[in-house]
């Protein structure tokens, strides 16, 4: 039990969409919905939006939260470490820590799809730093590379 109150408490979290931070990814965009900075980092929730022109995630682990996925429109890969599953609005994937999982939308079409990390990791750092160095045409060694996802616990396979 995490709450040991009697009476409970008025503190919820009204969040409206035009408060919420996103990052112009060149093949959508990323909306920071509720970082683990917010939810006291029980659990980060984002809303990935993909135009239809390719983008996503190779295959890749993490060691310290799990992800989760919910597809709400279009068409999105994933990838759940055996195969590739197109998934469409309503279904739903769920990674553990370790699990091997990828995403993409191969379709054409634009999709979209809620990301929910637990815990909490800050994510919108990796994202924002991705974004960064693609956009300015920063080339990075092997080893920057491997640096770089081993400080965002992520894990290329």
């Amino acid at each position: 039990m995490s709450y040991l109150g009697d009476l409970g408490e008025q503190n919820a979290i009204y969040r409206p969409s035009s408060d919420v931070e996103f990052l112009q990814r060149p093949t959508g965009r990323t909306f920071f919905t509720a970082p683990g900075s917010l939810t006291e980092g029980r659990y980060g929730l984002f809303r990935w939006d993909m135009d239809g022109t390719g983008g996503g995630a190779g295959a890749h682990f993490h060691r310290t939260f799990s992800e989760s996925f919910y597809v709400l429109s279009g068409v999105v890969t994933f990838f759940n470490g055996e195969r590739h599953i197109d998934a469409g609005a309503g279904d739903f994937l769920y990674v553990p820590e370790g699990g091997v999982h990828g995403f993409a939308n191969n379709s054409g079409e634009p999709a979209s799809m809620l990301v929910l990390f637990a815990p909490g990791a800050p994510r919108e750092e990796f994202f924002r730093e991705l974004v960064e160095i693609r956009g300015s045409g920063r080339v990075l060694s092997d080893d920057q590379w491997a640096e770089f996802y081993a400080r965002h616990d992520q894990y290329l396979v």
